[in-house]
């Protein structure tokens, strides 16, 4: 079975609800239809009366719909805002205007349980769906970096499988056939990481990749350079320096860096960049050293290696909340919310849930 196949049977054991707050797009819409029509998850819209084209549509298209323009729990939505954001000079006029914005109003629908999971920027901006998320929902307990990841399902480049597909020996005439799933972090939140932000950023795609992913993680942290062949510069520093803060915080971690990535994903490269290298070119996450690299390395392989990107995943939230590319398709969005249901407290009885 497929990484894509066995996610979705996996978030359709959940029954998990999954608010759109970005309805009128009919990308949206058709995600949101799939995923009922397959089981994967139950969609709430919430609808902007302003639209009236994608309003319709979402009627029509008989899933539950949701008008913040007139609902109740606006109210405390509003209340919620102030008490978040006065103290940085929102007033109550704006606040009670943002708790009908229907970004917002499936964000809160999470925070209330009324939802388990929200996922929105296909129209929206990440800067507004993290502001909301941050708002009103926030940080998990002892984590300080809120970051992302994408989930890029890649055409076979290595000879031996990845480790989920272990069934299969590495001369197996399928092996080079199946696609593997690679971690890229972060994306889309963190423009210029600090060291201990990078060991966040890590250890959270690391814990993340268990759930979504179910093989062992493993961490390279990229750099034009390989254990230091580079020379000191400060951002080869900044690399290793995160590091020995993930090999103190996770030792059990496989990880290594400062890595180029032909040293992190090949392993007869790294036998001759990286020798010693506990990833020894089998890196599964790639945690790019800032914002631009990390962006400009997942728009290139999705479009020049024909890849999907699933994602953003934000990672570090109290509750799952997705962003999406503005460049997403209807299968990325109906993906990435399999992906944000597997996140939910439905997938944790315990309460023991994924940085």
């Amino acid at each position: 079975m497929s990484f894509l196949s066995d996610l979705c049977e996996r978030a359709s054991k959940l029954d998990a609800r999954v608010a759109f707050g970005e309805s009128g797009d009919p990308r949206v819409l058709d995600a949101a239809i799939r995923l009922e029509r397959e089981g994967v998850a139950h969609p709430i819209l919430v609808i902007d009366p302003a639209d009236g084209a994608g309003t319709a549509a979402a009627r029509k298209s008989g899933l539950e719909c949701i008008d913040p323009s007139n609902d109740p729990r606006c109210e405390a939505l509003a209340a919620a805002l102030l008490a978040s954001r006065a103290k940085h000079g929102m007033t109550a006029d704006e606040a009670a205007k943002l708790s009908h914005d229907p970004l917002a109003f499936a964000t809160w629908l999470v925070k209330t349980g009324d939802a388990d999971a929200s996922v929105g920027g296909a129209v929206r901006t990440t800067r507004e769906l993290m502001h909301f998320a941050l708002w009103l929902i926030g940080p998990a307990n002892g984590v300080k970096t809120v970051s992302s990841a994408f989930y890029m399902v890649v055409p076979p480049f290595r000879a031996a499988l990845a480790a989920n597909s272990s069934q299969l020996s590495s001369d197996s005439p399928q092996a080079d056939s199946v696609p593997e799933v690679l971690t890229f972090t972060d994306c889309s939140v963190v423009p210029n990481p600090t060291a201990p932000q990078l060991a966040d950023i890590a250890i959270a795609a690391a814990a993340a990749r268990k759930k979504i992913v179910g093989d062992e993680p493993r961490v390279a942290l990229l750099s034009y350079s390989s254990k230091g062949s580079g020379g000191t510069s400060p951002s080869i520093a900044l690399v290793q320096s995160a590091l020995q803060l993930i090999r103190t915080r996770a030792p059990n971690l496989i990880a290594d860096g400062d890595l180029q990535a032909d040293a992190a994903l090949i392993p007869d490269i790294s036998t001759r960049k990286s020798p010693g290298s506990p990833v020894a070119g089998r890196a599964n996450i790639l945690v790019f050293p800032n914002l631009d690299a990390g962006n400009i390395a997942y728009k290139l392989t999705e479009r020049l290696a024909h890849a999907k990107a699933i994602g953003p995943i934000l990672q570090g939230l109290a509750m799952p909340v997705s962003d999406l590319s503005r460049g997403a398709d209807a299968d990325a969005i109906f993906h990435v919310a399999a992906i944000t249901a597997l996140q939910s407290a439905r997938f944790y009885p315990s309460g023991d849930q994924p940085l």
